[in-house]
């Protein structure tokens, strides 16, 4: 946190005497009052408190990197970003958490502040460093997830870090079998789940939607191409042998003209080749999932399928609510 030269304030002022601290990263209350920063100051404009006793300077915006590095100032040099905190570093699509997660090895170093949960990790739990902070490994960011997110959004995660390159989906399902943690029959449901080559969350959403219905699960993201094997369209979801093709289309409407001629050449050209596309709206699938699927199982059985349930089982309904 310090560096060599003094850093000078954003008006042009000083600091103190003796500042030698990198004030435009977290810093702890105790290094600014050896650095000759006085209490006086830290209470003034020129810093912000990012946590009881941590601070940075008030110009620096303060993003979730940075928060996450103002948490573990509180902990001891073994305790590393978890759960959200983690998810976050590694880019992966979590729900919003006001809070900072932070896990340590023994109960002794966990600490206590508004704005802050503090975990107790099993020893087993792998630590990585991105960009330079310590976070909880690809692996056991899954695991420590399955608690506190919905199966869904845990097979969201899972579907990003094996798309990311951060785990395979026979790695998830080894540690999740293996695991003993609170949250672990959810882990192993979800890792069961996560597929190679899904490019975003909604086609999370939807794959499952059509699975926890019981009908036969689509491909993701296969390239269709013509007779002559040029490249015509990369499908979100479809059954390839019944020459469907599902897409989820969250625009409600068609503003962009040339996008609008775009879809309509690209509808004319899957026609040419036999293909049916099914368009999934917003609407469709948040405010009438059951609609949808309603539709999908007579595009199925138009089409031939012969692997269809004769009703479609109640259990997506845990995970999609129909709007009333």
């Amino acid at each position: 946190m310090r560096t060599t030269e003094p850093t000078t304030p954003p008006d042009g002022g000083s600091y103190g005497p003796i500042c030698a601290l990198d004030v435009r990263r977290p810093f702890k209350r105790s290094d600014a009052l050896a650095a000759g920063i006085t209490p006086k100051m830290l209470r003034g404009s020129r810093f912000r408190r990012l946590f009881r006793g941590v601070y940075i300077d008030s110009r620096v915006p303060v993003d979730d990197p940075i928060r996450t590095v103002a948490a573990l100032l509180l902990h001891t040099p073994s305790a590393f970003a978890s759960h959200f905190s983690a998810a976050r570093h590694l880019r992966l699509p979590v729900p919003h958490a006001a809070e900072e997660h932070v896990s340590v090895f023994e109960q002794k170093d966990r600490r206590s502040q508004r704005g802050l949960r503090s975990h107790l990790a099993p020893s087993c739990v792998r630590v990585t460093k991105v960009r330079g902070v310590r976070v909880s490994s690809a692996v056991d960011t899954f695991l420590a997830l399955a608690p506190v997110l919905s199966m869904v959004d845990l097979v969201i995660v899972g579907d990003a870090l094996v798309r990311l390159g951060l785990a395979t989906e026979r790695e998830l399902r080894a540690r999740a079998e293996n695991s003993h943690e609170r949250g672990a029959i959810r882990a192993r449901t979800a890792a069961a789940l996560v597929r190679r080559g899904v490019d975003s969350p909604m086609e999370t959403r939807l794959r499952l939607l059509i699975v926890l219905a019981g009908l036969p699960e689509p491909e993701v993201n296969r390239i269709l191409r013509d007779a002559g094997g040029d490249w015509v369209i990369r499908m979100d979801l479809s059954y390839p042998w019944l020459k469907l093709m599902i897409e989820y289309d969250g625009r409600q409407h068609a503003h962009d003209v040339g996008q609008w001629n775009r879809d309509l050449e690209r509808r004319e050209e899957l026609d040419r080749l036999g293909w049916r596309l099914l368009v999934v709206t917003a609407k469709g699938f948040f405010r009438h999932p059951d609609q949808t699927l309603l539709r999908l199982h007579g595009a199925l059985r138009d089409h031939g399928c012969t692997d269809l349930p004769s009703r479609l089982s109640d259990e997506w309904r845990r995970h999609f609510p129909v709007a009333r």
